[in-house]
């Protein structure tokens, strides 16, 4: 039951990450259904992420009262439908994507937020800075109408857990760096449904989590 997965989440983030600081849950709802959204936001979650503009989009009109995330590879083309509209903004990733972003916020005069998102396994497949470039790269982001609140990452799938704790922590001390150098920085978003637990165990303050709400996902259609 999705409502008794939430509650159990709920349950065990009481006591914070390993700093006390609370932990923020986002429900990724790639794929699921206004029932099981609305499910999940009656057992008490709060902030939703999308993966994909158009679920965004379609669910907007269905999930009022809850912060809304994306937290999906975006594309500069799709810009329009997120600035102004989501409050979070997970995975700025590169400068083009920057640049659209600011360019979009100041025609629509609004402030958004954003995380800088860090390739922390130096893995081909996947987007975002290398770690020596994130906090530069944050610093770049402070434009007028963009506003960088923290840091994103993706653990690799597979590795030893003393190597993946050892990424976390090196995300935990770039978030720290700039924290103690700039007054907005509050999120570090690092942790999935296969190692949230790692991940909140060394620092992590925010987690998307799918599966460990909504169970698999159904095989598609052959």
């Amino acid at each position: 039951m999705i409502a008794e997965a939430v509650r159990a989440l709920r349950e065990e983030l009481k006591a914070g990450n390993c700093f006390g600081e609370p932990v923020t849950l986002v429900a990724a709802v790639k794929t699921r259904t206004r029932e099981e959204i609305e499910e999940a936001v009656r057992a008490g979650v709060s902030a939703i992420g999308d993966n994909r503009v158009q679920e965004f989009r379609e669910k907007s009109i269905y999930v009022p009262g809850v912060t809304r995330h994306f937290i999906g590879h975006l594309q500069t083309n799709k810009v329009k439908y997120l600035v102004g509209e989501v409050d979070l903004i997970h995975a700025l990733d590169r400068d083009e994507l920057l640049d659209a972003l600011a360019a979009r916020a100041e025609a629509r005069e609004t402030v958004q937020e954003v995380l800088i998102q860090i390739n922390i396994g130096n893995e081909a497949t996947k987007g975002g800075y290398p770690l020596r470039e994130g906090l530069a790269a944050f610093g770049r982001a402070r434009k007028n109408y963009i506003r960088p609140v923290g840091f994103m990452a993706m653990l690799p799938a597979e590795g030893d857990p003393a190597a993946l704790a050892s990424l976390c922590d090196d995300m935990r001390a770039l978030y720290d760096r700039a924290r103690a150098e700039f007054p907005d920085v509050r999120f570090l978003s690092l942790g999935m449904s296969g190692d949230w637990r790692l991940c909140v165990a060394h620092g992590s303050n925010m987690i998307r989590l799918g599966t460990a709400i909504f169970g698999a996902r159904p095989a598609p259609a052959q």
